[in-house]
């Protein structure tokens, strides 16, 4: 792992945490342990990275601290609606650009984002990608690999259509 890929697994674990996704302590340790074996630097990593697991209790608050020290500490917007179109946007970035499996992506969209945002348009196809990637089976003809191209499609297609300033975006 680069000292770039250890920044930016740091910063979605912030922005996971912050959004309100669970990640455990034993996650928030090994992000350390990368960051530090990918020469990261900050005062308060080799703490993080050292927890013992009688010590994961303390993670939070130190993984905290090194997002701080790193000028990664994230926080959503403070609208609630607001925080669930950012949500969505960042996920359907990673879904976009790789990072993010597009059945997890799409299922967190839709169990996390779309009935906070009541249904809006804008994320059906995502919706619709995430109902034939949970349901597919072999005897369908397309292949699990085209319905991944296809969430990642539509995730690409609504990364460009950004909803119009008052929707929350």
């Amino acid at each position: 792992m680069t000292r770039d890929d250890a920044l930016k697994q740091l910063s979605h674990i912030a922005r996971e945490r912050a959004f309100g996704m669970h990640v455990g302590s034993d996650r928030l340790i090994q992000a350390g342990l990368d960051a530090l074996i990918a020469q990261v630097e900050s005062p308060s990593l080799a703490m993080l990275a050292g927890l013992l697991r009688s010590e994961e209790p303390e993670a939070p608050a130190l993984f905290d601290q090194v997002l701080e020290e790193l000028g990664l500490l994230f926080h959503p917007p403070a609208d609630p609606r607001t925080a669930k179109w950012a949500m969505a946007h960042w996920i359907a970035g990673r879904i976009a650009d790789g990072t993010l499996d597009p059945a997890t992506g799409t299922h967190i969209i839709r169990t996390d984002i779309d009935y906070a945002l009541d249904y809006p348009e804008e994320l059906q196809s995502l919706v619709s990608c995430h109902f034939l990637l949970d349901e597919w089976e072999e005897n369908w003809g397309v292949s699990v690999e085209e319905l991944n191209k296809e969430a990642v499609e539509a995730a690409k297609q609504f990364l460009s259509k950004r909803p119009a300033a008052g929707t929350g975006s």
